[in-house]
Parts: C-alpha cells; structure tokens; sequence
C-alpha cells in the first residue's frame, strides 16, 4: 500500500488527499449487517464529513441515502442523484427562508427548535416533519464534539416535549419522526442505548411515526489500542429493543442512523511532503507542504493522527514534531515517533478521510489540496488541485 501511495503522490502532487472505496463499502456492509434484524433500516450518509460529488455518488450506488445540514449539501446529494426522499435535512440555526426552500425540494425536514418548528407548522401544517430531541446524554467525552449535553445549542430539551405537543396541537401539523445526536465517539453503547429509550418514551407521543433517527457518533480508532464502538453489540440489543418497540407502537417504523465518519474516516490518508528537517536545541521538527488550512482536527480538536514515513517505513525511529507552513502554530505531532525523516519524503495521516478536505480553507492564499479516490485498485482525480484563478475567483477588483 505505502509503494501505491508513493506513486499517487508522484503522479498527482502534494499534498493530497486520498480515498479508498473498498474500506467505505466495507464499513457500509459492517454497519447493515450489524443491524440485519431490523427490518426497515435506513443509513444516511453524514455529507458533512466528505462532500465530494465522487463519494457521494458511491453512497448513492450503496443504496444509501444521506444526512444534510445546509441547502447546498442537499444540492449536491440531489446532483450526485439521490431521490429527495432519500434526503434528511438537519439544520442548526437556519432561517425559515431556508427551511422553506429546502422543503420545496421534497427532502425530509427535521427541526431543532420550537420558535422554527411552530412557525413552519403554522404556515404548512400539510409538510410532514421530523422532530431533533436532544436527550441531554452525552455519549462521547468531548464536549467539543459532544451535542447532547445540556447546554448545547442542538435539538430540542426534552424537558420542553409538552411545549412541542402543545405546538403540533395548535398547528395540526404532522410529526413523523424523532431524531437525536449525542455527538461523535461514542464510547460506552450502554450510555447510548440509554439515550435511546428517552428518545423511545418521547416517540410514544406521537401517533403518525415512519421513522426514529438514532443519529450517530460511531467511534472508529485513530490509535493502537484506541477504543472503538461495538457496532455488532450495539446492533444486536438497539435492534432487539428497536422491534419491541414496533412491535407496541403497531406498526413497522424505520431504523435510521447518520454515519459520517464511522463509514469514511479510515478510508482516506493525508500524503504532504517534507519540506525541511530543522533542528533546535530541544526538538527536531519536519515541516510539510501544509498546515492546519488543509487539516485542522489536530488544532481544533487536539486529535491524533497515526503519521507514517511511507518514503522510509522501516527506518530507525526518531522523535519529530510535525509542522506545517502556516504562519500560526500549526502543530500536527509533538515529540512523536516516527521512521527517520529526510527532506523530500512523503508522510501519510491516517484517518484523514472524516472532517480533513471538509474543513479545509484557502488560509495564507494557499491552495486547497487534490483529492483522489483509490476505487477497484485504480487511482482517479476526483477534485483537482486549486490554482491562482481560484484565488481570485470570486474577488472583485476595484479601482483606487
């Protein structure tokens, strides 16, 4: 593998990122197979975690369908083919005007909050709509990237469900399904599946259901001996509980969860060269073609990337902190072992597929990087590298 990514970096440049199809269809398959008691399961793509039209339409060819956050990802799911009802659109702080658009488009609605919700149920009673609980659960251990605790700005308390019952009263609008997120590595199913039977007391609310949303927040390894969720024990007692409860409610509901970066985290690498190996009195640092405009997580979220020297696997291991040539600090490992390192050799991020391009930004007028998608064994450009037009693109020159 590290000789193929060494001629992908040769043919198509640094830095870059890249794909590889058969760890996503793989992931796919693990997660359906996990939940194949159910009989109605619906997975929808998180596209916030990798929006490229190319990956999207292999969600599509999966059988798949996704989960969108602003209009311009419902956009591109419905230009890289998906049906609008395989469409869910969970929006944070949007206006109505948005809502409204998105809704005209056919794609399933789900609302956070009760000011938009009695709004959008006043002017259209007829559009039926999911409803974002927030269960006030905290499945993962960072608040960072924790949206179930208290205090978040998402989804609905479900200490206020008598105010949403009271809303959905007065507007004879139509629920028809209950969502929650608890926010991304989940580390203990128990605590997941104990947010899930607030979430199954709320729905019993609701007479009209076609589907819960159980959101998502998979952890996948970013380390050796990293934890990771038991998506097969979580498969087996959510889909137990999931059909007795079918089985009261009356009726066949679908199981939904929104995968993002459970299903393409490990699929994609980050490759960047060396540009120097400077030596200080203290630390020697490698310092690449990049920085936290085309990877952020690690300065954003204090996360650990794996980074292998893919030009020299088997060297003699030393300590370097990886820097990049933001002028900010823009440290990707301190103090971190890795196979010696010279100048001009290729270094590869593992997990680089979730929230990497996505976040990515032309910060210091550098270019974003190009993305290639490993698919059948064939390398393919699926974003090309930006240039100095793109810089300028949207800029307008005035005269002084």
């Amino acid at each position: 593998m590290h000789n193929q990514l060494l001629e992908i970096a040769k043919e198509y440049g640094s830095p870059l990122y890249v794909y590889d199809s058969e760890t996503i269809i793989g992931q796919h398959q693990r997660l359906t197979k996990a939940f194949s008691k159910v009989k109605n399961l619906r997975l929808n793509y998180a596209v916030k975690a990798l929006s490229n039209i190319s990956i999207l339409k292999l969600f599509n060819s999966l059988g798949s369908g996704i989960d969108t956050v602003s209009i311009q990802e419902v956009q591109l799911g419905l230009k890289a083919g998906f049906k609008p009802e395989n469409i869910i659109y969970t929006p944070n702080g949007v206006s109505l005007e948005e809502i409204e658009k998105v809704s005209k488009l056919g794609v399933q609605i789900n609302i956070d909050n009760l000011s938009i919700l009695e709004q959008f149920g006043t002017k259209h009673p007829n559009i039926p709509v999911c409803i974002r609980i927030n269960p006030h659960v905290m499945a993962g251990g960072n608040t960072n990237i924790s949206v179930g605790h208290i205090d978040s700005k998402f989804g609905i308390s479900i200490h206020q469900i008598p105010l949403i019952l009271r809303t959905v009263e007065n507007t004879k609008m139509t629920i028809n399904g209950i969502h929650m997120h608890t926010g991304s590595d989940i580390l203990d199913i128990d605590v997941f599946l104990y947010a899930s039977e607030i979430l199954f007391e709320t729905a019993k609310n609701f007479d009209n259901l076609d589907f819960i949303d159980f959101g998502s927040g998979f952890k996948v390894p970013y380390k050796e001996g990293d934890i990771e969720t038991n998506i097969e024990e979580l498969g087996k007692k959510l889909s137990k509980r999931f059909n007795e409860f079918c089985k009261d409610y009356g009726k066949d509901l679908t199981l939904a969860f929104e995968p993002g970066k459970f299903l393409v985290s490990e699929a994609g690498v980050f490759l960047a060269k060396v540009n120097v190996v400077k030596q200080t009195t203290s630390t020697v640092f490698a310092q690449i073609d990049s920085g936290f405009n085309h990877l952020i997580r690690p300065m954003l979220y204090g996360s650990q990337h794996e980074i292998i020297n893919i030009s020299n696997p088997k060297g003699r291991e030393r300590f370097y902190s990886v820097v990049g040539y933001i002028c900010e600090t823009d440290t990707f490992a301190n103090n971190r072992r890795i196979s010696e390192i010279n100048e001009g050799d290729v270094l590869c991020f593992k997990n680089a597929g979730a929230y990497c391009y996505s976040m990515a930004s032309n910060y210091n007028s550098r270019y974003r990087p190009a993305e290639v998608l490993v698919h059948k064994g064939k390398a393919q450009l699926i974003r090309k590298r930006e240039t100095f037009d793109d810089i300028l693109h949207n800029q307008v020159e005035i005269t002084f």
